[in-house]
């Protein structure tokens, strides 16, 4: 975020799932992936939180996020850049721990062009300021 120009104190961050599944390897708790029934369970909270919030623009870092968002699975490769939820200007774009778990050879192309959807969210929302 910083590199792209973005104020983390100006952000409201949280999780389309409000309960983490894990499984316990040794000591390590390894987070598990909510299910679609686990999502829409939960959607009414995030709805209450877009609500509450009123976001310049909401960021679905994603897979869960996308489908907590938009209400039915959307594949980031395909959907990633601007979008509207319900009404709400968004933005779906990979969750930064993906890049944590890639091939190392394609790690630093892929952060590159991370970085760059942060810095199209951040214009996306100083847009927002000038059209207000």
């Amino acid at each position: 975020m910083a590199e792209a120009g973005i104020d983390r104190s100006k952000t409201y961050v949280t999780n389309a799932v409000k309960h983490f599944k894990f499984e316990q390897r040794g000591k390590k708790r390894i987070h598990s992936k909510p299910t679609a029934g686990e999502v829409k369970h939960y959607r009414w909270w995030l709805e209450k939180e877009l609500d509450l919030v009123k976001p310049k623009i909401v960021v679905a870092l994603g897979a869960t996020a996308a489908l907590a968002l938009a209400g039915k699975p959307l594949a980031i490769t395909k959907n990633r850049g601007p979008v509207i939820f319900d009404g709400h200007t968004g933005y779906i774009t990979i969750h930064p721990s993906f890049l944590l778990r890639m091939p190392e050879e394609d790690k630093a192309a892929a952060y590159k062009t991370f970085v760059a959807d942060m810095k199209r969210i951040r214009r996306l929302v100083d847009d927002q300021k000038i059209a207000a």
